[in-house]
């Protein structure tokens, strides 16, 4: 179900522990799966368990706990909008507001190419730069609606 290369880099995270302890790199292998696969089914979070070696229902109750994994298709590209409250104190309101109209979706939804997921999380821990969002793996931190349209361009190719 999954590479090679991507059970290699399990078993390399895996020697970071004791064998007795083999059960933490679930995170890990969480996110390894995910980065191939783009987000983790059912099937495949079963199977990271086996490779792991812990009880499926342990992955899933990872999986599920937070919001760095996807159990849904969610896009090439990955918007995680901050929501908590420094950042709506801060206007993320607005920020979401400006995103889905120019995405042409709401929170939760991929666009109609599949290209973009746009997602709500509960605090991406940068609360000094509120409001904020996650694209992919960078963070933009004082956002204004002017600074997501020039981001939102520069993914699209497309000029507001």
């Amino acid at each position: 179900m999954l590479s090679q290369n991507a059970l290699d880099q399990i078993e390399r995270e895996a020697q970071k522990y004791p064998a007795e302890k083999r059960a933490s790199v679930i995170m890990a292998a969480l996110r390894i799966a995910q980065e191939e696969k783009g987000h983790l089914s059912n099937s495949l979070i079963d199977y990271i368990a086996g490779v792991v070696g812990v009880p499926s229902m342990r992955a899933l109750e990872v999986a599920t706990f937070y919001s760095m994994y996807e159990l849904q298709p969610c896009g090439e590209t990955h918007i995680k909008v901050c929501t908590n409250i420094s950042c709506k104190l801060r206007g993320s309101d607005e920020i979401v507001a400006r995103l889905e109209e120019r995405l042409g979706v709401k929170l939760g939804e991929v666009t109609a190419d599949g290209k973009i997921g746009l997602k709500e999380v509960e605090c991406l821990g940068a609360c000094v730069g509120a409001p904020m969002l996650q694209l992919n793996k960078d963070y933009i931190e004082h956002l204004t609606p002017e600074i997501v349209d020039e981001m939102l361009d520069k993914l699209t190719g497309a000029q507001t």
